[in-house]
Parts: C-alpha cells; sequence; structure tokens
C-alpha cells in the first residue's frame, strides 16, 4: 500500500479551564501526542488563552483556546476525533483543511452600518 501523502490542518482546541498550568499542558501534549505519533508534524501553536465561550457547554462557560496548524495524513484525523471524544479535558475541537500556516493571527473589525 501506498505511503498517504500529508495535509495541511487547522485545529482548534478548546479546554477546560478547571485544570492547572500543568494539567492542561498535559492536556495539550496530548492532543499533540495524537499527532505525531500517526507520522504528523506540527508546525505551529497559537496559544489564544482563556476565553469566554460563545455558549454554556456542559455547564462551562470559559475555556482556554489553543490554535494548532499541523500536517498528518487523512485517515488519521478520524483516529485522532475518536480520542478527542474520549478526552474528559477537551470541551471542544474542530478541524479544517487548509492551504497555509497563519504565522500570526490578524482579526478585522467589525464595521457597523
Amino acid at each position: 500500500m501506498a505511503k498517504q501523502k500529508n495535509q495541511l490542518y487547522e485545529g482548534m482546541y478548546i479546554l477546560s479551564t478547571t485544570l492547572s498550568d500543568e494539567a492542561r499542558q498535559k492536556a495539550l501534549d496530548k492532543v499533540l501526542g495524537g499527532i505525531t505519533e500517526r507520522g504528523g508534524e506540527v508546525h505551529k501553536i497559537h496559544d489564544q488563552g482563556r476565553r469566554k465561550l460563545a455558549y454554556e457547554i456542559n455547564g462551562k462557560r470559559e475555556g482556554h483556546y489553543y490554535l494548532i496548524y499541523f500536517s498528518v495524513a487523512t485517515p488519521s484525523i478520524k483516529e485522532m476525533w475518536r480520542e478527542y471524544h474520549l478526552n474528559e479535558d477537551l470541551i471542544r475541537f474542530l478541524t479544517l483543511r487548509t492551504e497555509k500556516v497563519l504565522e500570526t493571527l490578524e482579526f478585522k473589525p467589525i464595521v457597523q452600518e
């Protein structure tokens, strides 16, 4: 079987704010380990810090946000998602294919009409 080509992905991960700094780092390392275990490579991690959630999730109103750019073979995404669903420290996650790694995050201001 031919080796799968790695695709570039952008993942948003929201971790529980009830975790200590050390526990939060372990939870993040678990996510990153899932990528590298499958032959993937982490390109960039944007720590967005603690933010209010748009709506309450499982009684939580805040989360610690990470935006991670990584490359991995496409079939690995499904396996990673299975693991994410079992991770109690991970409130929400989203994975999207992307074309490039953003070195800085910039948000456009909302224009009021």
